[in-house]
């Protein structure tokens, strides 16, 4: 039996942060395992690979629509699907290696196999049972499931599946109209597929700013994303000619089928704890699957914790990792904290839709007074010349102190742009103080200080 100061069940953004921080901090520390390779979901068959995905693609639109424009004339190029899922495998290899090498290098003991918690204080890995003073859980999500809705991974997909396609589509349909179907939606569009998205509710990414989520909509109809909102799928029917989507719609209940060669499930995710043993542990969870954790990441049982989307918030890999290095510094015995009221949340379409703390809905509701700044990316120099004019940054501050409350930013490198103002809320900014920072010309960041501005005075380039 080997001794641990931590074990921390799962390798995935929140697992592997956590156990180089614990390293770091002097406390003996090995990861439970179970893929052939660390990174999780994200760095395997999520977050990475649809980014890699993503970029194939587009600059592959970019070749299409753009190049001539700017004088580039020549032969189109055609895809070779095997061998842009090579270029994808490539980068996922590259980063698994990377915290592989992380590990090594910051001596954290990586135990291979799934992972159970058989008593207190131990953790099953096969046939071997390890103890340690601290156990983590960091097991992650998978796919929510969907009533009436088989999946098979290969006409009925999730993320997964929607990775490894043995062809592109010609028709794809969405189940969901939050980030993992836009961001899967829009690379299948760009090569070519006939996308029809589905989703449940009136409006696309629920819980996004509803303004920045109307001009989303938009722009993705005019990439020839087609959207039917307010409709319930009743069930997905599969054949050797394909699929079809039964769904009605919630305003009549009319009933309507959509052909397709692929469905993509894309309704969200669910925390997965299935075979820790937290039943018979007598570990207290949440209805929603999530395992109850006081403000430091601790269970009801005594050494005993959970991060990440094994517990409540947004399911975000940057959380995950926030609250893997808090929890390292608690265990270590010094203050780890995690503020909730500034993590970012990114699309990575084209454009790129990034948010941080209150929508204006939100403020509404808290009837809070506040005070919107915008501005076009028509207005930025850069932006234009890159062809994406048509987003804006969009931030509240409030009405009486000018500090910074959110910001909703739909434009290039709007994933980039966002973490300006989480520094500036951090410190708890005014949008005065992000209006009086000199800003590099050209780049896309002055947009953001144009929107501080017009919290003020005014926009100069309105």
């Amino acid at each position: 039996m080997a001794e641990f100061d931590v074990i921390i069940i799962g390798g995935g953004p929140g697992g592997y942060v956590c156990a180089i921080r614990c390293a770091q901090l002097g406390l003996k520390t090995a990861v439970v395992e179970g893929r052939d390779t660390l990174g999780g979901t994200c760095l395997n068959v999520g977050c990475i690979p649809s980014k890699a995905l993503l970029n194939a693609t587009h600059h592959l639109h970019e070749v299409h629509e753009n190049f001539e424009k700017m004088g580039l004339m020549g032969a189109k190029p055609t895809v070779d699907w095997a061998r842009m899922l090579g270029y994808k495998d490539d980068v996922i290899g590259q980063n698994t290696k990377g915290i592989e090498f992380l590990f090594k290098k910051n001596k954290v003991t990586w135990l291979k196999g799934w992972g159970s918690i058989p008593a207190a204080g131990q953790v099953k890995v096969g046939d071997e049972v390890h103890s340690a003073k601290n156990i983590v859980i960091a097991t992650g999500s998978e796919s929510s499931p969907l009533n009436g809705v088989t999946v098979d991974e290969k006409t009925v997909v999730t993320s997964t599946g929607a990775l490894t396609l043995e062809k592109i589509p010609a028709k794809l349909v969405v189940i969901g109209a939050g980030v993992i179907g836009l961001e899967m939606g829009s690379v299948y569009a760009r090569l070519g597929a006939e996308v029809t998205v589905v989703e449940y509710l009136d409006a696309i990414t629920p819980g996004m700013d509803a303004e920045v989520a109307k001009s989303f909509q938009r722009i993705l109809q005019k990439q020839g994303l087609k959207f039917i909102l307010g409709a319930a799928v009743q069930g997905v029917d599969v054949s050797k000619k394909g699929a079809k989507v039964r769904y009605k719609l919630r305003k009549d209940d009319s009933e309507a089928t959509l052909d397709a060669d692929t469905v993509l499930v894309a309704t969200g995710r669910r925390p997965f704890t299935a075979g820790l043993g937290l039943e018979s542990l007598g570990v207290e969870m949440l209805p929603r699957g999530q395992v109850k954790t006081d403000a430091h990441f601790a269970t009801n049982i005594k050494g005993l914790y959970a991060i990440g989307d094994a517990i409540t918030g947004p399911m975000l890999a940057h959380k995950a990792e926030d609250e893997g290095m808090a929890l390292a510094e608690i265990l270590a015995g010094k203050a780890g904290h995690v503020n909730y009221g500034v993590i970012p949340g990114v699309i990575y379409t084209t454009p790129e839709v990034a948010s941080v703390g209150k929508t204006e809905e939100q403020l509404k509701e808290e009837g809070r007074a506040y005070k919107v700044g915008k501005f076009s990316f028509m207005g930025n120099g850069r932006a234009k010349a890159v062809f994406q004019g048509e987003g804006f940054v969009k931030l509240l501050a409030d009405k009486a102190t000018d500090r910074i409350l959110g910001a909703h930013i739909i434009g290039p490198a709007a994933g980039d742009l966002i973490h300006e103002v989480c520094v500036a809320m951090e410190f708890g900014a005014s949008a005065q103080d992000l209006a009086l920072t000199c800003h590099a010309h050209p780049t896309y960041s002055e947009a953001v200080r144009e929107a501080a501005l017009a919290c003020g005075d005014g926009a100069i380039h309105a």
